[in-house]
């Protein structure tokens, strides 16, 4: 459904997928304010999606793409985006060293996340700044709410209250935040739900049956849990 694999920031004008993963892509580089920065970092940068967007836009930007999966990064072809297998725990730079750091939809992957900010404290600028995108679950949501998402989302659940505790704790204060939520779930099970069979025939000539109804029944039970209220989408700008 795309190349990003994020979900996507969504509203009446997106007609695709990949429109609203690269809308969020920039979103998020505006959030940054990457067009006056020299040299970022992309945290959980999976394989280079929302890196290639930014370098499009500013090609003189220096970029850093770190993830722990190495296999990830060696099957994107060479760029001048430099690629770094590493933990966001443990982040490959120097102290003071990054204008930004960017974690666009992964840092719901970071155990404990706490660890991820103090990081980004230590390597980031003194007027640098950190941008977060992150799928986020209420306080009061169980797996047994979360239905199928349980299997299908099996990074950490942290709550907003959660993330800007720690976020607190570790040295940063919120510039900006705000919970987009509506504007990705929903539209993003609206969209399979409502071109489900153009779609079920590309999956099911790379998979199975029942790996088709996993990700239909997933789509319907993310969009009923968004609005439930019970998963969110924060953004944040510290």
């Amino acid at each position: 459904m795309g190349i990003c694999f994020n979900f996507g920031f969504w509203d009446e004008t997106t007609l695709h997928p990949v429109d609203a993963q690269k809308r969020l892509c920039e979103m998020m580089g505006d959030m940054a304010q990457i067009s006056s920065a020299e040299i970022i970092a992309d945290i959980g940068s999976g394989i280079l999606g929302p890196a290639k967007i930014w370098n499009s836009q500013y090609p003189s930007l220096q970029i850093s793409s770190v993830n722990v999966n190495f296999s990830q990064l060696a099957s994107v072809e060479p760029s001048n985006i430099s690629k770094l297998n590493s933990t966001a725990r443990m982040l490959p730079f120097s102290n003071s060293s990054l204008d930004r750091v960017i974690a666009l939809e992964s840092a719901q992957h970071f155990k404990p996340i706490g660890d991820f900010f103090s990081e980004s404290n230590r390597v980031l600028k003194d007027d640098g700044i950190l941008a977060l995108a992150i799928p986020t679950a209420t306080e009061n949501s169980n797996l047994s709410n979360l239905g199928i998402l349980k299997f299908t989302w099996s990074s950490e659940h942290y709550s907003q209250k959660n993330i800007t505790n720690e976020i607190s704790k570790n040295g940063f204060e919120i510039i900006e935040s705000s919970d987009i939520g509506k504007n990705i779930y929903s539209p993003l099970a609206e969209y399979y739900l409502n071109n489900r069979d153009e779609l079920q025939k590309k999956i099911l000539s790379r998979y199975s049956k029942y790996v088709e109804k996993i990700l239909f029944e997933s789509m319907k039970k993310m969009q009923s849990a968004s609005e439930k209220g019970l998963i969110g989408f924060f953004n944040a700008k510290m």
